[in-house]
């Protein structure tokens, strides 16, 4: 018999879900807005009130800090009691965990760093430089991107065909350096911390039988999320004995540009069996048209799981869609209507702009700064990404461990005290050589330096070595505290002028703050101080989840992914922005581009409002569009189109603004040439028609090159080619 606090406030599907036989895996096909995280906290819930599993003996895994934060603080209510140890979490920081308990046998030390993503820019940045790679020739960033692509693909250095491509030969030289020194230096990226985890699993044997035995079950959100390394994470743990519990959509994959596979939640019957699919598809967030709507849109995408969400709570609204001349008008809708809906009561912050791209953010940051509305960027640095945190958790990991030699090179310097370059590569140098830590080295080569060197080096040595004597027995955010002021941080940043505002103070007076709440379990590998210290590597790695209240917000279609809004602006849906151009050529990445779609269609509670503009400025050229083809696959009954801003009046021929017609250069029939119409010319190359004079064989066309800049050309002698 079900107890009431689980079959309480779950309808079928999800009670189905959740009392689903403990003998078979699952795929939950959780559709947008359909409860799935209720599902999974309630399916851990069961199993450990009406299954009498011990909690510490499931693993639940998730993707964001947000998400396994809201996991955790659902299960402790529902438990009614602290989760403590329990492994919920995010992939990073489980896989973090793992290496911690097991360091020897993953080829660590104890006291392994874990490099963020400045971190590592940095460290490639160096070893470019100082093996000879121009990186005016190859971008650090593409490096970067490289590197981490492969790690999460589970390919290292060895594993890569290079062929005659020299920037691949280049990159995968950088790629053996960088591994190199990150093993010699006991330093784990991001990327590397799934990829240890996963090879010690794999190379130790009576371990991952360990761990086989110990997680009886396997709990996986976001499963259309999962790269391969994280899929051959799951898999490995999984045997015959314990089984799987996978929610995902595949209609809502859109990270396959940074390594996600959705091909993992189509191929996960084949590799996980027996295996239940339940899927979830009544939605609890949006209006029936809105979902009708966006069932329309995603049934354009061959090879899905097919379903289709639905709702009790009635259409609602028709989905407003609004042809602007250009951007400014555009924004000057979107932000009428903003102004109109606050006018009706609603707060700012239930009202979000959603764009392909951050490049279309400021002509609506304009329009709302003249309005006087409040509004906020979502996705911002994160609170430990932000300079003057970094600065201090530098101080905070070095005086922890002189042997974090990132944190060395961070604050060795800073805030300025005459350590220059010079004796920097001089504590290189000999570090390299003698196998040591840059602090041991600083101490070695100190009578080598000239007096003033010898005395700046001398002082900072000096002051960690007193700073951790000092901090020594303080609870943490008293050693915080103290560290902020006896560094030197706090009165440096009191006294700098760029920071009128106090800001950055007041981000060091919240890292205090931050200390006195981080909690600490007793069991955990390490100590307090170094618990914070991986609490603020680990939670830098994604993005800002907070909403900012009574502001309008502002996103990319991205970052809105998991989020909910009252009112939704999905803006230019247009050819060659959404989808982007960069995308159009596969059709896997036009099936993305229309999944990223859905999302954001997904993210509107009550009111959709999407529109496109004919002509747009957007990276220092005019581009003349089409409407998005995703706006064409939305069924007519579903749209409402408006005439212009200041009116509500409905345009009445679906024809005339379906596909708005180009304007012609001609007025004869047989023109073949249109205003924004690509062309090609055998000498100054690709442009857009921009303008027209005249008729037949005198015509003028005024043509945007995309190399030599604007031209009048008479079309009878141009010999242009139609794109």
């Amino acid at each position: 018999m079900i107890s009431p606090p689980i079959a309480d406030g779950l309808n079928e599907k999800q009670q189905q879900s959740v009392t689903l036989s403990e003998d078979i895996n699952a795929l939950i096909l959780a559709g947008a807005g359909s409860g799935k995280t209720r599902v999974l906290t309630h399916r851990i819930h069961h199993l450990v009130s009406e299954k009498n599993h011990h909690a510490d003996d499931i693993l639940a895994v998730t993707f964001t800090n947000k998400a396994a934060n809201e996991m955790k603080e659902r299960l402790s209510d529902l438990l009614r009691r602290p989760i403590g140890r329990m492994w919920v979490g995010t992939f990073h920081s489980l896989a973090h965990r793992l290496l911690r308990t097991h360091p020897s046998e993953a080829n660590l030390s104890p006291t392994f760093q874990i490099l963020d993503s400045q971190d590592q820019f940095r460290i490639i940045k160096r070893l470019m430089k100082e093996n000879g790679i121009d990186e005016k020739k190859l971008k650090i960033k593409e490096v970067q991107w490289f590197i981490n692509k492969n790690k999460d693909n589970g390919i290292s250095p060895k594993d890569i065909e290079v062929g005659y491509d020299y920037a691949k030969q280049q990159k995968v030289k950088v790629f053996d350096i960088y591994e190199n020194f990150i093993q010699v230096n006991d330093l784990v990226d991001f990327a590397g911390l799934l990829v240890k985890s996963f090879e010690l699993l794999k190379n130790n044997p009576s371990l991952l039988e360990h761990y086989q035995n110990k997680f009886h079950h396997i709990l996986v959100d976001e499963f259309q999320d999962t790269n391969r390394i994280q899929y051959q994470f799951i898999k490995i743990l999984h045997n015959e004995s314990n089984h799987v519990f996978c929610v995902g959509d595949d209609d809502q994959s859109i990270y396959g540009w940074r390594g996600a596979k959705i091909e993992n939640i189509q191929k996960i019957e084949n590799d996980f069996k027996p295996i239940q699919i339940i899927k979830l598809e009544q939605n609890y967030r949006s209006t029936g048209n809105i979902l009708s709507a966006s069932n329309a849109l995603i049934a354009n995408n061959q090879n899905r799981l097919e379903k289709s969400l639905w709702t009790a709570s009635g259409d609602g609204e028709l989905i407003n869609v609004f042809n602007a001349r250009d951007e400014r008008e555009e924004a000057q809708y979107v932000v009428g209507e903003i102004k109109s809906q606050f006018s009706q009561g609603r707060n700012l912050d239930e009202c979000a702009i959603l764009y392909r791209s951050n490049a279309q953010s400021r002509i609506f940051e304009e329009s709302l700064i003249k309005h006087n509305l409040n509004y906020r960027i979502y996705g911002g640095l994160r609170f430990f990404e932000r300079a003057e945190i970094k600065d201090a958790m530098g101080y905070v990991r070095l005086i922890e461990n002189t042997s974090d030699n990132i944190a060395f090179e961070r604050i060795v310097n800073f805030p300025t005290r005459g350590i220059g370059l010079s004796t920097i590569e001089k504590i290189r140098s000999h570090s390299i050589e003698n196998h040591t830590d840059l602090f041991q080295s600083s101490i070695a080569i100190i009578d080598s330096l000239s007096a003033r060197a010898a005395n700046a080096l001398q002082a900072f040595i000096y002051l960690i070595e007193e700073i951790a004597d000092t901090t020594k027995n303080l609870m943490l955010s008293e050693k915080v505290d103290s560290i902020l002021l006896q560094s030197g941080l706090m009165a440096h940043y009191a006294n700098d002028k760029t920071d009128k505002a106090g800001s950055k103070r007041e981000n060091l007076e919240e890292l205090v703050n931050a200390a006195s709440q981080y909690v600490h379990e007793e069991d955990n590998e390490l100590n307090e101080t170094q618990g914070f210290i991986a609490l603020a590597t680990l939670d830098s790695s994604g993005e800002s989840n907070q909403i900012n209240q009574n502001y309008v917000q502002l996103m990319t279609v991205h970052s809105a992914k998991g989020l909910e809004f009252p009112v939704v602006f999905l803006v230019g849906l247009e050819e060659d922005l959404f989808p982007i151009r960069q995308r159009v050529n596969q059709p896997s990445n036009i099936d993305e581009e229309r999944r990223l779609c859905y999302v954001g269609m997904t993210r509107a509670m009550q009111s959709l409002n999407i529109s496109h503009a004919t002509r747009r400025s957007l990276y220092g050229e005019t581009i003349y569009s089409r409407n998005s083809i995703f706006l064409d696959e939305i069924p007519r009954n579903f749209l409402n189109y408006i005439k212009n801003p200041n009116s509500n009046s409905v345009i009445t021929s679906f024809e005339d603004v379906k596909n708005p017609p180009q304007k012609m250069v001609s007025s004869s029939s047989d023109s073949k040439y249109a205003i924004g119409q690509l062309v090609s010319h055998t000498k100054f190359g690709l442009g857009t028609i921009l303008n027209y004079e005249g008729s037949g064989d005198s015509m003028r066309l005024q043509i945007k090159f995309q190399k030599v800049g604007t031209k009048w050309l008479i079309s009878s002698y141009a010999k242009l080619e139609i794109v």
